[in-house]
């Protein structure tokens, strides 16, 4: 089955998690006005024994299209957060959960906004695929889970699906 990356919006996004941008969020002025806070951006989940939250730094290998979608992941014990750190291109897949398994997925090409770089934070328990980095190497800053427990469930596909342009 073939599948074609749709554009990033907050309403298409939001049955799966947050969209992290400038555009559109609550911000206010602090540090006597040097700094401008964009405040409370995504909802971070973080449950289960011992639970923390971890802050991280990935680099991801660039990707190119079509591509072979085999598999996906999800987080049971928290929720998970990319924010790329340049203003490159890259892909977010994610599925509905049906009975314990993912569904067939949606693929959101996130291009930086019109005010800057954006990204996401998938919901706990949300089926996703593994980062996507395309044209180059890139960097992101990712908020997740940390602590006791398997925060991590992974699903190969029979047949997989190709994400083309």
């Amino acid at each position: 089955m073939n599948i074609r990356p749709l554009a990033l919006t907050r309403e298409r996004f939001s049955p799966f998690g947050d969209v992290i941008e400038f555009d559109g969020a609550h911000h206010y002025a602090i540090n006597g006005g040097t700094t401008e806070r964009f405040h409370d951006l995504a909802k971070i989940e973080a449950a289960g024994p011992q639970a923390r939250v971890l802050v991280s730094l990935f680099r991801g290998r660039p990707f190119s299209l079509p591509l072979q979608l085999t598999m996906m992941e999800r987080h049971p014990l928290g929720s998970q957060a990319f924010f790329p750190l340049q203003p490159r291109p890259w892909l977010v897949a994610v599925a509905p959960d049906q009975g314990g398994k993912p569904g067939v997925p949606l693929v959101f090409r996130v291009d930086a906004g019109a005010n800057g770089l954006r990204g996401v934070n998938y919901r706990r328990n949300v089926w996703h695929h593994p980062l996507v980095a395309l044209e180059a190497e890139s960097d992101f800053l990712v908020v997740d889970r940390g602590g006791e427990g398997n925060n991590l469930e992974e699903y190969v596909y029979s047949t997989p699906f190709l994400v083309a342009e």
